[in-house]
């Protein structure tokens, strides 16, 4: 069987899942994610209605015309942090000439959901207030699954409003029953496993995982332009065309770039996987029209 992976990507899906354990301790990985990073001097941190963010590009300039960008890590809600995603949020600062706030949300198990939403969402409350171009929503992963799950509470409690959402392989669906969660269950780094124990870890026994799932909200109409960037080898791709096609359906704008032969977190390998790149210059373009 031929491999759907490029030969580059899947020299990389195997050295990373070499270093990453299975569905284990919260501890244990989040000492595999966070292994590698080096010591990053922040660019600016400050407290945002009570939530600690990092700040990349020019900062908030009122009647400016840039955007602003206010980013939810990915993680499976329980790893990650600001430092793991420094350099894409750098990345997307520069390629996008935004403001970019990345949002240190409290983390599962600790603190299930909404906790997480919650923080995102007081930042762009803060953020709205702050900043003086359009408002974007973004993330990856399960900050995806955050922006998203933000978006959705604006557009419900009458809050900031929203001029696009950016999601990078986003979780949106807690059901986890597409032919790509059964595809690329194994052997792709992020396994079905995975992300079937984030999700136990984020809504936990007694919560509500269709609540937790802006993929399954019932009504998705009056949301911002969405882009939905999509590794195709990668558990989630199909619930994230999903999505995109209820929005489209729903009568929103709605783009999907589908990038072949990658694998779930593909971002994280810019400079090694040229798709990354191009996947950041299709994002930095939309953001750009959609601005205006």
């Amino acid at each position: 069987m031929t491999d759907p992976l490029t030969p580059a990507a899947r020299a990389l899906c195997e050295a990373m899942s070499a270093g990453f354990p299975g569905p284990g301790s919260p501890e244990e990985l989040r000492a595999a994610a966070r292994a590698g990073v080096r010591e990053i001097p922040p660019p600016r941190e400050e407290t945002a209605n009570g939530v600690r963010v990092r700040l990349y590009g020019p900062g908030p300039v009122q009647g400016s015309p840039a955007p602003v960008i206010v980013f939810a890590h990915g993680g499976g809600w329980v790893l990650c942090d600001l430092d793991t995603h420094d350099g894409l949020c750098r990345e997307l600062a520069s390629r996008t000439g935004a403001s970019v706030v990345s949002v240190d949300y409290r983390r599962a198990p600790e603190h299930r959901f909404p906790a997480a939403e919650d923080d995102v969402y007081a930042v762009v409350e803060w953020a709205a207030e702050r900043y003086g171009g359009p408002l974007f929503l973004a993330g990856d992963s399960s900050g995806g699954n955050l922006a998203a799950g933000a978006a959705l509470r604006a557009r419900d409690a009458g809050g900031p409003p929203v001029a696009g959402q950016l999601l990078f392989y986003p979780a949106l669906d807690h059901r986890l029953d597409t032919p790509s969660a059964e595809a690329y269950a194994e052997g792709f780094f992020h396994t079905t496993a995975h992300m079937r124990w984030y999700w136990e870890q984020y809504v936990g026994p007694a919560g509500d995982p269709v609540a937790a799932s802006p993929g399954l909200a019932p009504d998705l109409t009056g949301f911002p332009p969405t882009l939905v960037v999509l590794a195709d080898c990668d558990v989630l791709r199909d619930e994230g065309l999903a999505y995109a096609r209820r929005l489209s359906s729903a009568g929103v704008q709605a783009q999907v770039q589908l990038h072949t032969g990658v694998f779930h977190g593909f971002l994280g390998a810019r400079g090694v996987l040229p798709e990354a790149g191009k996947a950041l210059a299709g994002a930095a373009a939309w953001v750009a029209n959609v601005a205006g």
